[in-house]
């Protein structure tokens, strides 16, 4: 065999060995999912201490960005890497210097300081608070869940990133599969915005109407599906190819959400719950899988033509529409500046009625999950992300709802004088206080960083054989691909700008 032929194979065979390291598994039990994600919260609980007590983040120097970065990005980096094993020791050792910190003098004259408000604020007069408000807790959870997707989708293709935590083959469940859901569900939460400023408004946008404007946001995320498809293919880069299908990928479930949702908008004239319009459709894909062939069909049928290769992809579609529909229904509730008139003017009364409907939101959703999961009091159903079934849906619902109601109750401790606010302008310094510089510019420009998160783990993959790295390389290889991530994020968010895809 030539030189040329031995490298060929060897690049065939290494390629071949990077798509089995990411096959065929079984994730692990959701309780240790629990606590890995855990961590993300308790190391915002030590950023709130800082800053409600010592007012360390104000004003925002080096130190404060290398603190929130360590807080904030590093902490969730360590939990699903070397202390995968111990989340529970890394929540403790973060607890400790909260507790220590908590214990300290506050420090008043700091907190007397206004917060730099970024060039677009502070061209603003003081004006009347809107019907919507940007609030700290749903920035924070945002922010988090978007870096841990981050996170995961480099560390995966490293030994130190525990086979258990990647993404499962078809039943179980995974850190990488809820952040999947998650990422669906958050887009939905933002995406009730619209929906709440038009009946606050009166007015109700025709349906072409709608359909027009969801094209608008779908066309880029679609034109971005078409991209990594190419250069996937071009490059014949390693792909897990039940995960989607051969050409479906997760830009292309995130584009074609926009239309459908706008068509079920129609619906909530007949059920006027985006809840329940979840919950219907979920049942019904489910008991479409178990009366049908359609799950033998996804699961085991050969690749023929366009629809057999991506059945993945478009079967599983359904399920992340219900899926984005119970995320916006959350955002109606927690968007909005009151969430009930009736419950008082009272900002304390408002806020205690938003925990307390978030609260049991999350037991419902919980309830549900195990209603359809349990072998002794359930219907004894398997999670699958392949799938999209019902209890993955119903996972994902619980999961988000109880990650806000930890957001907001952080918030509610540490940050309750952002909901004193009186005028536009207070509103927007208080929230600049209660929210990390880091997980805001994360938020803010999202989808753009996570495009970028790709890139940059396409890049890695092509230049380092991550199969074969020492766990020091490989530690030092996720460090600085998180360092980048986050400059880029700050580095806009202080630039002012927002890339809008």
């Amino acid at each position: 065999m030539t030189s040329e032929g031995k490298m060929g194979s060897n690049e065939t065979s290494y390629k071949q060995m990077k798509e089995n390291f990411v096959s065929n598994l079984s994730g692990g039990p959701v309780s240790e999912i629990n606590y890995v994600i855990a961590v993300g919260p308790i190391a915002f609980v030590l950023w709130s201490i800082l800053q409600s007590r010592q007012s360390f983040f104000k004003p925002y120097k080096p130190l404060s960005f290398l603190v929130d970065f360590l807080l904030n990005v590093a902490a969730p980096l360590l939990s699903m890497t070397l202390y995968a094993n111990t989340p529970l020791l890394l929540c403790g050792l973060i607890l400790v210097p909260a507790i220590f910190v908590y214990a300290l003098p506050s420090n008043p004259s700091a907190s007397r300081k206004k917060p730099k408000l970024p060039p677009n604020a502070q061209s603003q007069k003081p004006g009347a608070l809107s019907v919507l408000s940007t609030k700290p807790f749903l920035t924070t959870y945002r922010g988090s869940m978007l870096v841990i997707t981050c996170l995961a989708i480099l560390a995966v293709d490293f030994r130190i990133f525990p086979r258990r935590f990647a993404k499962v083959e078809t039943w179980g469940t995974s850190l990488m599969d809820v952040g999947v859901g998650s990422f669906v569900y958050s887009a939905g939460v933002v995406a009730a915005r619209p929906v709440l400023k038009e009946r606050a408004e009166g007015r109700r946008t025709p349906l072409l109407q709608r359909l027009l404007y969801s094209m608008r946001h779908s066309l880029p995320l679609l034109i971005l599906g078409v991209a990594r498809l190419i250069s996937v293919k071009g490059l014949d880069y390693a792909e897990h190819v039940t995960e989607y299908g051969v050409h479906w990928n997760f830009f292309f479930t995130l584009g074609f959400l926009p239309p459908f949702v706008a068509l079920f908008q129609s619906a909530l004239t007949i059920i006027p719950s985006y809840a329940a319009l979840a919950i219907l459709l979920g049942v019904a894909y489910q008991f479409v899988l178990e009366t049908t062939s359609l799950k033998a069909f996804i699961l085991a049928a050969p690749r023929t033509d366009l629809i057999s290769m991506n059945r993945e992809g478009i079967c599983s579609f359904v399920g992340y529409l219900a899926i984005f529909l119970a995320g916006q229904d959350t955002g109606m509730f927690v968007l909005p500046r009151s969430i009930n008139p009736r419950s008082g003017t009272s900002n304390g009364t408002q806020r205690m009625t938003l925990l307390l409907t978030m609260a049991v939101w999350t037991s419902i959703w919980t309830l549900l999950y195990f209603a359809t999961t349990n072998f002794s009091y359930g219907a004894g159903l398997s999670v699958s992300r392949r799938l999209a079934n019902l209890p993955y849906i119903l996972w994902i619902a619980a999961f988000n709802s109880a990650q806000l109601l930890a957001c907001c109750t952080i918030e509610s401790i540490f940050f309750p004088s952002f909901y004193n606010a009186t005028d536009a302008r207070t509103e927007r310094e208080a929230y600049e206080i209660a929210t990390s510089k880091v997980l805001r510019s994360f938020n803010r420009n999202g989808l753009a960083i996570f495009l970028a998160a790709n890139l940059l783990t396409g890049l890695v993959n092509m230049t380092v054989p991550t199969l074969d790295v020492s766990p020091t390389t490989t530690m030092a290889i996720l460090v600085g691909y998180a360092g980048v991530l986050t400059a880029l994020a700050v580095a806009l968010d202080t630039w002012d700008i927002s890339i809008k895809l």
